[in-house]
């Protein structure tokens, strides 16, 4: 069988049954994922009471419910929450050992430092001591007057290793 040069040219850059219907079913298959997610997206807007969307039947927010304020159970949001409480408290921890390094005894037992030197020494620690005093003061592990704590200003307050 002969082909000419006219019938070699039709069939140039055009694609066989097969690979049109290979096209169609990859452009399909993404339309059909697309959907789907936008599907799962749309719903989970519904329910998200921060969303724009507003719904009736829209989840309330309950501050007395114990899941108030915590991400979903197996997200990345809650392993990075849990990542993060994990890191405050070795800071913390850390804290708490320099106090107890730098700090003189008192009679009573415990361990009293001033704003001044701790700040001083945590500086080559750490940028976040103020942060971290005030965490260690929220679970009772030291004390110190005053809300905030300024360096210069409060060089002179004491702070008070507790345990």
């Amino acid at each position: 069988m002969t082909t000419t040069v006219n019938q070699m040219m039709d069939g140039f850059g055009q694609k066989s049954r097969a690979e049109e219907n290979e096209v169609d079913n990859s452009v399909g298959a993404l339309k059909n994922s697309w959907q789907i997610w936008a599907k799962q997206h749309a719903d989970y807007q519904k329910e998200n009471p921060f969303s724009n969307v507003i719904q009736p039947g829209t989840a309330h927010l309950d501050p007395k419910d114990p899941e108030y304020g915590k991400p979903k159970a197996g997200t990345l949001t809650e392993k990075r929450g849990k990542d993060a409480h994990r890191h405050l408290g070795k800071e913390v921890e850390e804290l708490c050992r320099v106090i107890r390094n730098i700090g003189v005894p008192a009679e009573d037992g415990l361990t009293r430092v001033t704003f001044g030197k701790l700040f001083d020494t945590y500086v080559t620690i750490s940028n976040k001591l103020v942060g971290v005093l005030l965490r260690a003061r929220k679970h009772g592990l030291l004390h110190f007057e005053g809300e905030m704590l300024w360096q210069g200003r409060d060089d002179h307050v004491v702070i008070t290793l507790l345990e």
